[in-house]
C-alpha cells in the first residue's frame, strides 16, 4: 500500500514547492527586461499607417487620375486616366522587386550617400515580423507597411509628371519614362533625402561615445558615431528638412514635367485653338480627393499615431483652406470673376507647399505658407508660362515644382520655435523626442536651398537625358492626325465617352 506523506511533510515540501516558484517567478523578471528590450509595433501606430497608405494610393487611383482627366479635353480623358493608372500599376512591381532596396536600404561605401544597395531586392528577408524605425527612440512599425506607405509615393510622383506633356506624348513611351526615371531619379532622390539609421542608433551611438572614460575606447565610440550619422542619404545628412516630400515627390516631379513639356513640344493648335478643360466637375472630384489623401501623405508621414500626427493634419488643413482662398481672391482681382479652377488649383498649391513643413510648422506658419504660395503659383501659371510661351498643359511646373520650392525654403523659416514651430531635434539625446537642437534660421534657409537645387539639377538633367534617349529610340510622341484625332482612340483604341 502506499504511504502517504506525515503532516510535517506535507508542510515541508508545500513550503519548498512555493520556494521554487518563487524562484522561478523572480528569475522570469529579471529577463524580462531582456526580452523586452527589442521594440514592438504599437497597434495604433500600424492602423494609422495602413489607413494612410489607403488613402495617398486613393490619391493617385482616383484622385488624380480624375483632376488631371477633368482638365484635358474629351478626345484624351481615357488616356490620362490609363496612364495614370498604369503608372501605379508599373511602380507598385517594380518597388517590391527593387525600388524599396535602392531607396530605403544602406548602399555600399560611399555610393550609400546616394542610393541604397539591394539586401531587401524581391522583399528578401521581410517577415511580419520585421519593423522599421520611426522618429522616436524605442518606436517601430511593421517593415511591410513602412515599404507599402512609401511605394505609394514611389506611384503618384511619376504620375504626377504626366499632367506636363499630356495629349501628345505616346503611351509606350510614357511607361518606358517612367520605368527608367524612378530607377535613375526618383530613387536616388529618396534615398538621399529619407534614408537614415533612425533614432535608435543613433541615440546608442552618443551614448556609448560618452560612457567612454579612456582615449582608445572614445576614439571606437566616435569612429562607431560617426559611421552611424554616414549611414544616411546626401541631404539627410546635410540637415535638410522634408517632412513629406516638397522635395522628393513635388520639385522631382516639376522640374521632369517642365523638361519633357520643351522637349515634346507644344500640341497641336496650342495658342490657337481652344483647349478648354472638359469637365471641371470631375476635375474638383479629383482635387477633393486629392485634399482627403492627402491627410495621409503628410500626417502618415509621421509613421505613428501622436501629437505630431495631429499637428501635420492640422497644418494640411489650414494651409489648404488657405491658399484656395488666396488664389481665389487674387484670381478675382486680375480676372475679374472667381473660377472653380482657380480654387480648386490653389489648394493644390498649398497642399504641395505644406507638405514639406506640415510635421515642422505651427498651424499659423502653415496658414501664412499657404496664403503666400498661391500667388506665387499663380504669376507662374497665368504670366510666366505665357511670356515663355512652354505648353505645360496641366501646370506641373507652375504649382508643383514652384510650389515644392516655396514650400521647402519656407520650411526652413517656419520650423523656427519663435515662429510656433517645433525645432530641430537632437537625436545624440536619447531619448531624442523633446530634446531641443541647434537652430538657426540662416543656416537652416541655406540647407534648404541646397536641397531644392540638388533635386533640380539631379532629376532635371537626368528626365532630359531620358527624354533624349526614349526620342531618339522609340519616339516621345504621337503624330499630328493621331493627336487631332485624340489619344483615346489612337493609342488605346476606344473612348471615355460614347454618346
Amino acid at each position: 500500500m502506499k504511504r502517504l506523506p506525515s503532516r510535517g511533510t506535507a508542510l515541508g515540501l508545500a513550503g519548498l514547492s512555493l520556494i521554487l516558484l518563487a524562484g522561478a517567478a523572480f528569475a522570469q523578471d529579471a529577463a524580462a527586461p531582456a526580452a523586452a528590450a527589442a521594440p514592438v509595433p504599437n497597434k495604433g501606430d500600424t492602423a494609422w499607417l495602413l489607413v494612410s497608405t489607403a488613402l495617398v494610393l486613393m490619391m493617385s487611383i482616383p484622385g488624380l487620375a480624375l483632376f488631371y482627366g477633368g482638365l484635358v479635353r474629351t478626345k484624351n480623358m481615357l488616356s490620362v486616366l490609363s496612364q495614370v493608372f498604369m503608372i501605379v500599376s508599373l511602380v507598385s512591381v517594380v518597388w517590391v522587386l527593387y525600388g524599396y532596396s535602392l531607396a530605403f536600404t544602406e548602399g555600399g561605401g560611399s555610393l550609400n550617400a546616394f542610393i541604397g544597395g539591394f539586401s531587401r531586392a524581391f522583399l528578401k528577408g521581410m517577415t511580419p515580423d520585421s519593423t522599421s524605425a520611426t522618429f522616436s527612440n524605442g518606436v517601430v512599425v511593421p517593415e511591410l507597411a513602412y515599404m507599402a506607405f512609401q511605394m505609394t509615393f514611389a506611384c503618384i510622383t511619376p504620375a504626377l509628371i504626366v499632367g506636363a506633356f499630356a495629349e501628345r506624348i505616346k503611351f509606350s513611351s510614357v511607361l518606358v519614362f517612367v520605368l527608367a526615371w524612378v530607377t535613375l531619379v526618383y530613387f536616388p532622390i529618396a534615398h538621399s533625402v529619407w534614408y537614415w539609421a533612425g533614432p535608435d542608433a543613433i541615440g546608442d551611438a552618443a551614448k556609448a561615445l560618452a560612457a567612454a572614460t579612456d582615449d582608445a575606447t572614445k576614439k571606437t565610440a566616435q569612429e562607431a558615431l560617426d559611421a552611424v550619422n554616414a549611414n544616411a542619404g546626401y541631404l539627410f545628412q546635410l540637415g535638410a528638412l522634408d517632412f513629406a516630400g516638397g522635395t522628393v515627390v513635388h520639385i522631382n516631379a516639376g522640374i521632369a514635367g517642365l523638361v519633357g513639356a520643351l522637349m515634346i513640344g507644344k500640341r497641336v493648335g496650342y495658342g490657337r485653338e481652344s483647349m478648354a478643360p472638359h469637365s471641371l466637375t470631375m476635375t474638383m472630384i479629383g482635387a477633393s480627393l486629392l485634399w482627403v489623401g492627402w491627410f495621409g501623405f503628410n500626417a502618415g508621414s509621421n509613421l505613428e499615431a501622436n501629437g505630431t500626427t495631429a499637428l501635420a493634419f492640422v497644418n494640411t488643413f489650414v494651409a489648404t483652406a488657405g491658399a484656395a482662398m488666396s488664389w481665389l481672391f487674387v484670381e478675382w482681382a486680375a480676372k475679374g470673376k472667381p473660377s472653380l479652377l482657380g480654387m480648386v488649383t490653389g489648394a493644390v498649391a498649398g497642399l504641395v507647399a505644406v507638405t514639406p513643413a506640415s510635421g515642422y510648422a505651427g498651424p499659423m506658419g502653415a496658414l501664412v505658407l499657404g496664403i503666400l504660395v498661391s500667388p506665387i503659383c499663380f504669376f507662374f501659371v497665368a504670366t510666366v508660362k505665357n511670356k515663355l510661351g512652354y505648353d505645360d498643359a496641366l501646370d506641373v511646373f507652375g504649382v508643383h515644382c514652384v510650389g515644392g520650392i516655396v514650400g521647402a525654403i519656407g520650411t526652413g523659416i517656419l520650423v523656427a520655435p519663435y515662429l510656433g514651430g517645433v525645432g530641430l531635434t537632437d537625436y545624440t539625446i536619447k531619448p531624442g523626442a523633446g530634446s531641443p537642437g541647434e537652430y538657426v534660421m540662416a543656416t537652416q534657409v541655406m540647407i534648404q536651398v541646397k536641397a531644392v537645387l540638388y533635386t533640380l539639377a539631379w532629376s532635371g538633367v537626368g528626365s532630359a537625358i531620358l527624354y533624349k534617349i526614349i526620342d531618339m529610340t522609340m519616339g516621345l510622341r504621337v503624330g499630328k492626325d493621331a493627336e487631332r484625332e485624340g489619344l483615346d482612340v489612337s493609342d488605346h483604341g476606344e473612348r471615355a465617352y460614347n454618346y
